[in-house]
């Protein structure tokens, strides 16, 4: 038996973990160094993070003393499947998707039924928002260690 496996990059779960580390912490401002503490990942891993998620507008980067990372706007306007496509830019949950050869091209079905099922998926991850991860800020500010 095949099974299909789809399975998002460390760096789309680094993603929208700081993502929802910002949206719980009073203030919005967090540092790497305080998401990588609460994640247990490293800070190496969320500089990269950062970095594409600033590129993005999705989180605003302050330098110096008293900077930090903030959501770039509010968490109720942040698509979570805006974020998986900027982080996962191919998708391509079987290789024809983005223009492997198979013998059965001409006549295949699978390319459009994986084709239907990852629209299915960003359909879903479109209809949820950072805001509605972090909902339950007072557990995941506890679990988290972010003072209220």
């Amino acid at each position: 038996m095949y099974l299909l496996s789809m399975r998002l990059t460390v760096l789309t779960d680094y993603s929208l973990r700081m993502l929802i580390h910002l949206a719980v912490k009073p203030g919005g401002r967090a540092t790497i160094a305080e998401v990588a503490t609460a994640y247990g990942i490293s800070e190496a891993h969320l500089m990269k993070v950062a970095h594409l998620l600033g590129q993005s507008g999705h989180v605003n980067t302050v330098r110096g003393r008293g900077g930090g990372l903030a959501l770039g706007r509010p968490a109720a306007e942040i698509a979570v499947g805006d974020v998986v496509r900027q982080m996962e830019p191919d998708m391509a949950v079987v290789p024809c998707l983005v223009g492997g050869t198979c013998a059965i091209q001409p006549a295949c079905r699978l390319k459009r039924t994986m084709h239907e099922a990852r629209a299915a998926f960003l359909a879903v991850l479109d209809a949820t928002s950072v805001a509605d991860l972090a909902q339950s800020e007072g557990h995941l500010q506890e679990l988290l260690g972010i003072a209220a």
